[in-house]
């Protein structure tokens, strides 16, 4: 990493002290939760100005930013999904911060632009969120959201004119929409207007209650569907039945897996009946219940009662009592991730050691075919687009190293067809992906996802990446990743555990992360860590970790537990106050999967991991970036802002603490693409900054080499690139960039010149800049000797060239 004395913004301490049930906690930086004042938003401010100019020195940032960009640049697509006659999907052309909603009569017919969210502000911040079609698709009904904001804002467009009816809803969080199929309306989900004078971003989120919305007509006037005055907490998922005649309730309890189901007959989907009884079909809350679909009162649920990994049930609405339920699909060995109705045909996703597979299943339960398509091979379906009466499907695949492709399912011949794939500038058959399996603390078998260069040699010196999350019940599986592919032509390895507290093994694996068997995640996490060192992949110097979210506790307690085991450390969004986390917006909502500090029973296991308090003064924490940003209202800024100000404090070595603030940007949902290439080059320039820490140690060799190239000393030069790679051989390797032919080839256009090396044991070529303007490409200069790739960095040396450092 960049050695320099740090000098970090001065953060006042307060006195607070809280007292939970007898225990006396300090927290001197309460008032950084306050993100409006304007103390805050100067140390803010000074934080950022310290952040950036750290980055800025590191000398492959524009490389790296350039690289991205490249890499990036491709067209992307969605699954296409149909309405009424016509199809939809979503394209982004490479670099659009946000992707455009298309419409085509036909799949061969010339689309036309229906909806672009880069139209709705100057610099991308305002993202589409929720999107609903009429049942003849006719009208769109649209959210948006505000630089990331939860808080979504409803909109109504007609598909034929490509122009907004007046309708215009706010307030609305957690939230799809369902039209009745007479087309006059839609069901949503709102909470009360925040009250004036407070912040919507801070405010605690309670009392959701069912709307109808009636076209044509002011919010105010949409009729109230339900509410439970009685239990402020609950929240609902309303679903039109494909059929029309039902409006089914999800009625949901923060983020427990467990819910209930009500329903209520509509009679007529052409007529709707809006005053029907509310029945409570499944109302003990003893288990999760997805719904699927019907065939008329028969309801069919994905379900977890009974079955940890998931199984299919169907529940005849006229005798619902539980004798009568019938098993469709039964549980089998691998998790159940999804299953939708097309084609009167269970589309069913199953997780196979967290890798996908997909399996037809007749509504009866038999096996369709074979039961089975084939996939491209060890990675994830992550979209199934198509609906009850349609003769086809898609589906979105991806892996590691797989870039996002859609396949088109036809059921009428059951062949299956590459629909797009997008061409990308990167060649993956030098790579590869590998699953190994290791042991945690208590002995649990852990899986865990590998991609690097094929041959890379396991003597402890790689830069790894090791990214996870492990918790709600969320599954972290194979995925593409434009950040990943750079560090993996840097020379890096990513690894990806599959971590307790997800559902890739069903949900005992999920109860076994959650509440106070929480430790059991981050014992995973510092496991896998220790494998990878223990297995000669890397070494602590040359590990960064990385999370978001839940993911960005993980790294937080990680790095806190074990700081000597990692090099560098990426916690984003992350929630690290355990003790007040439920205090602000919707965080009250993750009681179920935390526990409260408000409970004495819950203090205790909550205290014991917290990140913020368990920060030693004195103690050396590896290289740390906190990322967060000002408008996330989910995991509040003030949970990092008193981290990093925190570990700034309690920092023993000379590695650095930094944080960075994004402006208008949220928890990461409809992050524009610009905003994601910064981020993305920032994390990847933190690992990379940890990887060629051996460079500084080469001091004295880089004298000798700056003197040469002077000179015009190529024999010298050569001895003391020989001496420096031998140097730093016996630390660490450099992560380098093994192409070549372009390296030569920017050459040419930075207007280098080549000198010849020659010398014992092979030869190469040292090029030295003349333009002072290309810096960028100088960064890119290699020389290549003995079969090895030596990569040298430069910085301006007065006005006759460039050093080496």
């Amino acid at each position: 990493m960049l050695l320099q004395a740090f000098s970090y913004p001065p953060t006042r301490k307060g006195d607070v002290v809280d007292d939970y049930h007898g225990a006396k906690v300090p927290d001197p930086y309460r008032w950084l939760e306050d993100v409006d004042s304007p103390e805050t938003a100067a140390w803010v401010r000074a934080e950022n100005n310290v952040t950036l100019a750290y980055l800025a020195q590191i000398p492959e940032r524009e490389w790296i930013r350039r690289r991205l960009t490249a890499l990036w640049d491709y067209p992307k697509y969605g699954a296409p999904f149909k309405k009424g006659r016509r199809y939809f999907f979503f394209k982004n052309s490479g670099l659009q911060n946000q992707a455009v909603l298309y419409t085509q009569a036909t799949l061969t017919a010339p689309p036309q632009e229906l909806l672009d969210p880069n139209t709705l502000s100057a610099d991308g911040t305002v993202a589409l969120s929720t999107l609903a079609l009429s049942e003849d698709g006719r009208l769109l009904l649209y959210s948006t959201s505000g630089s990331g904001s939860d808080w979504q804002e409803f909109r109504v467009r007609e598909v034929a004119t490509r122009r907004d009816r007046p309708d215009h809803l706010k307030w609305i969080k957690f939230s799809g929409a369902a039209w009745t199929h007479d087309g006059a309306g839609f069901f949503y989900s709102r909470y009360p207007e925040p009250a004036p004078g407070g912040d919507p971003l801070l405010a605690v989120n309670r009392d959701q209650k069912v709307y109808y919305h009636r076209l044509g007509t002011d919010q105010a006037a949409d009729r109230l569907i339900y509410e439970r005055s009685d239990q402020p907490d609950w929240g609902f998922a309303a679903d039109v039945s494909a059929d029309g005649r039902y409006l089914v309730f999800a009625v949901w309890l923060g983020t427990d897996r467990r819910n209930r189901v009500y329903y209520q007959d509509l009679v007529d989907p052409k007529h709707p009946r809006l005053d029907g009884p509310v029945v409570r079909l499944l109302d003990d809350f003893d288990a999760g219940y997805e719904f699927v679909g019907n065939d008329g009162p028969v309801f069919y649920f994905a379900t977890d009662l009974d079955a940890p990994k998931k199984r299919v049930i169907a529940i005849d609405t006229r005798r619902p009592e539980r004798e009568a339920w019938r098993e469709v699909i039964p549980q089998a060995d691998d998790v159940l991730e999804g299953v939708q109705i097309i084609h009167d045909t269970f589309v069913a996703r199953y997780l196979h050691d967290a890798h996908s597979r997909l399996r037809l299943v007749a509504l009866d339960g038999r096996p369709v075919g074979t039961g089975e398509l084939a996939l491209p091979g060890l990675g994830s379906i992550i979209q199934v687009s198509g609906e009850r009466r349609d003769t086809e499907m898609f589906y979105a695949f991806t892996s590691f190293l797989y870039p996002t492709t859609i396949f088109r399912h036809d059921f009428t011949t059951g062949r299956t067809s590459v629909f797009k794939a997008p061409k990308i500038a990167f060649d993956p058959s030098g790579y590869e992906t590998v699953q190994v399996f290791y042991a945690s603390k208590d002995g649990t078998r852990i899986p865990m996802f590998l991609t690097s260069k094929k041959g890379m040699r396991r003597d402890g010196t790689n830069p790894t990446y090791l990214y996870g999350y492990g918790g709600f019940n969320v599954n972290l599986t194979p995925a593409f990743s434009i950040g990943v592919l750079v560090w993996l032509e840097m020379g890096g390895i990513y690894a990806q555990p599959v971590l307790r507290g997800g559902a890739e093994y069903g949900e005992e694996w999920h109860q076994a992360g959650m509440l106070s068997r929480k430790q059991n995640v981050f014992d995973d996490f510092i496991a896998a860590a220790e494998y990878l060192i223990a297995e000669k992949y890397t070494a602590p110097a040359k590990l960064a970790i990385g999370g978001g979210s839940n993911g960005g506790l993980l790294v937080g307690a990680a790095m806190t537990q074990r700081p000597e085991l990692f090099g560098a450390a990426l916690p984003a969004v992350g929630v690290m106050d355990m003790l007040r986390f439920h205090k602000f917006t919707i965080g009250w909502a993750w009681v179920t999967e935390y526990g409260s500090a408000d409970s004495a029973a819950h203090f205790p296991f909550l205290y014991a991991y917290s990140p913020l308090h368990h920060l030693k003064p004195g103690t050396r924490y590896p290289a740390t970036l906190v990322t967060t940003a000002d408008h996330d209202d989910r995991v509040v800024p003030g949970h990092s802002f008193k981290f990093a100000a925190a570990l700034q404090a309690a920092q023993g070595g000379s590695a650095p603490v930094l944080i960075r603030i994004e402006t208008k940007a949220g928890h990461g949902a409809g992050k524009p693409t610009a905003k994601i290439i910064d981020e993305q080059s920032d994390n990847v320039k933190r690992n990379e900054a940890v990887a060629i820490d051996a460079m500084h140690a080469l001091k004295g060799e880089a004298v000798t080499m700056k003197e040469s190239l002077l000179k015009g000393d190529f024999e010298q030069l050569m001895e003391s690139l020989r001496a420096g790679w031998e140097a730093k051989k016996k630390m660490a390797k450099s992560i380098s960039n093994p192409q070549i032919d372009e390296i030569y080839e920017l050459a040419k256009k930075a207007g280098m010149r080549a000198g010849k090396i020659s010398g014992a044991g092979g030869g190469g070529f040292m090029m030295m800049l003349v333009d002072p303007v290309r810096r960028m490409d100088v960064m890119r200069a290699m020389q290549q000797t003995q079969g090895q790739i030596f990569s040298c960095h430069f910085t301006k040396y007065g006005t006759q060239g460039w050093k080496i450092y």
